[in-house]
C-alpha cells in the first residue's frame, strides 16, 4: 500500500514538473513564430555586422533574457498586471521624466545608465502606456463618449510629449499609436474617428513649425531625397538602392555590398531590414512578412477570446503596435515613409527594444493562459 503511494506521489510529481515546464496555456505557434524570427533576425545581424560574433552573442543574450522574461509573464493571472498597471504606468512616467535631465545618447537624453544596465524608458512606454488606457476604459461605458475620450487622451499625450521631448518625435508618434490602438477596439464610432483626424490634420501646419530642423529635413527629404543625395538624402538613397538590388532571389548571406561597403547607414540597427532586402530578395522579404502577419493575426485571435475587456484591449493593442513598427521601419527602408528611429522587431540589433518587445508578448501568452474556454 505504501508502494502504491509512494508511486502514485512519483507520478503526481513528475506531472507537476512537466506541467511546470511546459506550460499548456502557452500558444506554441506563436512561440514557434517569434523563435523563428529571432532566428531570422541573429542571422541578418551575423552579416550586416560582417560575421561580428560578439555583436551577434550580445544579442543572442538579450533575447534569451526576454524569451525568459515572457514565460515567466506568461503564468501571471492577468488581474494582477491590471492591479499593478497604474504604479507601472506612473513608474514608467518617473522614468521618462529623468532621462530628460540625466539621459544621454546621441544628441539626445533617450537612455539611462544605471551603472549595471542600460536602457531606454520610452520602450517601457511602449507597454505601461496601452496597459493604462486599456485600464481605464475597462472600468467606463463602452463605446467611449467626449469625456472618456478626454481622458483617455490624457493619458495617452502625457507620455508621449515626454518622449518627444528626448526629442524623439518618432518613438512618440508611434506610443502614443499604441493607445490609439485600445480607444479604437473600444468600440470608437467612425464618426468621432473622422472628426479627430480631421482636427489633427487642420492643426498639422501649426505643428511643423515646432519640430526640430532635423525632423524638418526628414519630412522634406521623403518627398524628394534627390535634393541632397551627399546630405539629408542619402540614408533613403542608400536603403532603397539595397532594397532593389536584391531581385527576387537577392544575392546571398554576406554578400551585401551596401553594408560592406559602409554605404549604408546603421546597417545594424533601423536599417538592417534594407540589409535582408538585399540578401534575400523579395522571396526573404515575402516569407519574412507572412510571419509577422502569423504573429499578429494570432495575437488579435487571443484577444478575441480573452476573458474581459482590460485583456481584450491590451491584447489588441498590442498585436496592432507590432503591425505598425513593421509598416513603419518597412515604409522607411523602402522610401515609402519618412526616416524615423524605429527598428524592425526582433531583427534590428538592439537590447531593450527586443526585451520590450517580449516582454510584451509574455502579458499576450498570460491573456492566452487564462483566455475564455468554450463549454
Amino acid at each position: 500500500m505504501n508502494a502504491l503511494n509512494g508511486n502514485e506521489l512519483v507520478r503526481r510529481g513528475r506531472a507537476l514538473l512537466a506541467r511546470h515546464l511546459i506550460n499548456p496555456g502557452l500558444d506554441l505557434q506563436l512561440l514557434v513564430a517569434l523563435l523563428l524570427l529571432s532566428a531570422t533576425g541573429l542571422t541578418v545581424l551575423y552579416s550586416a555586422s560582417g560575421g561580428n560574433l560578439t555583436l551577434v552573442g550580445n544579442q543572442a543574450l538579450r533575447l534569451a533574457l526576454g524569451f525568459a522574461a515572457m514565460l515567466v509573464l506568461a503564468r501571471v493571472p492577468p488581474n494582477v498586471f491590471r492591479i499593478w498597471t497604474p504604479w507601472f504606468y506612473g513608474g514608467t512616467l518617473l522614468l521618462l521624466v529623468i532621462v530628460i535631465e540625466l539621459g544621454e545618447g546621441r544628441g539626445a537624453n533617450r537612455w539611462l545608465d544605471l551603472k549595471f544596465v542600460r536602457f531606454q524608458p520610452s520602450e517601457l512606454a511602449k507597454i505601461a502606456l496601452p496597459m493604462m488606457v486599456a485600464w481605464f476604459l475597462s472600468r467606463r461605458v463602452l463605446p467611449p463618449d467626449w469625456r472618456t475620450l478626454a481622458m483617455a487622451g490624457f493619458w495617452i499625450v502625457i507620455p508621449a510629449l515626454l518622449i518627444a521631448k528626448q526629442p524623439d518625435l518618432g518613438t512618440a508618434l508611434l506610443v502614443a499609436a499604441s493607445g490609439v490602438f485600445v480607444v479604437f477596439l473600444a468600440g470608437l464610432a467612425w464618426w468621432r474617428i473622422g472628426l479627430i483626424v480631421g482636427v489633427a490634420a487642420a492643426i498639422a501646419p501649426f505643428a511643423w513649425e515646432h519640430l526640430h530642423e532635423y525632423q524638418r529635413n526628414r519630412l522634406r527629404m521623403f518627398i524628394d531625397p534627390e535634393a541632397d543625395p551627399l546630405g539629408n538624402g542619402w540614408n533613403i538613397i542608400q536603403a532603397k538602392i539595397a532594397v532593389g538590388s536584391g531581385g527576387v532571389f537577392g544575392k546571398g548571406i554576406l554578400e551585401s555590398t551596401q553594408s560592406r561597403l559602409d554605404f549604408l547607414p546603421e546597417h545594424t540597427t533601423d536599417f538592417i531590414f534594407a540589409v535582408f532586402s538585399e540578401e534575400f530578395g523579395l522571396v526573404g522579404v515575402s516569407l519574412v512578412v507572412l510571419l509577422y502577419l502569423f504573429i499578429v493575426a494570432r495575437g488579435l485571435m487571443i484577444a478575441v477570446n480573452a476573458r474581459d475587456t482590460y485583456q481584450r484591449l491590451l491584447a489588441g493593442s498590442i498585436s496592432m503596435t507590432l503591425f505598425v513598427y513593421v509598416v513603419v521601419n518597412g515604409g522607411m527602408v523602402s522610401g515609402l515613409l519618412p526616416v524615423v528611429g524605429v527598428p524592425m522587431p526582433l531583427i534590428s540589433y538592439g537590447g531593450t527594444s527586443a526585451v520590450s518587445l517580449l516582454v510584451a508578448f509574455g502579458v499576450l501568452m498570460s491573456i492566452h493562459a487564462h483566455r475564455r474556454l468554450a463549454g
